[in-house]
């Protein structure tokens, strides 16, 4: 099985997908990794200000990092960095993955994102 690991910049939610203003970008990242996940990739991620120690035990993250906090996001697959800096495309992550060409995902915004799901609500200012 192919594994999938994501390391995110620090976000108030472990996804970023929350508060007011979400970024149709990591709605659409999000919907990316749900549908990797259902095509049998493990798939983890996380966020530096909720799991620093992930960051901390992984070496090949470490020796990112020392490049500068610019690299994030990282994205590994098995163990190895494919790509800095920036979130993947599906097709990008399908080609990195080896899975066969995907069709074009759904628009951005056509997700629906509840407001106030539990990480953050839309007068803490944290998103």
């Amino acid at each position: 099985m192919k594994t999938l690991e994501i390391y995110d910049p620090a976000m108030c939610c472990s996804t970023g997908v929350c508060g007011v203003e979400v970024d149709p970008v990591l709605v659409a990242f999000n919907a990316d990794l749900q549908w990797l996940a259902g095509q049998g990739v493990q798939v983890s991620r996380h966020n530096l200000s909720q799991e620093p120690q992930a960051f901390a035990a992984n070496p090949a993250v470490l020796k990112e990092l020392e490049a500068g906090m610019e690299r994030l996001p990282l994205t590994l697959v098995d163990g190895r960095v494919v790509g800095t800096g920036v979130y993947l495309s599906r097709a990008q992550l399908a080609q990195k993955l080896g899975l066969a060409p995907v069709a074009a995902p759904v628009a951005p915004g056509s997700f629906p994102v509840q407001v106030g799901s539990g990480c953050c609500t839309p007068d803490s200012g944290c998103c």
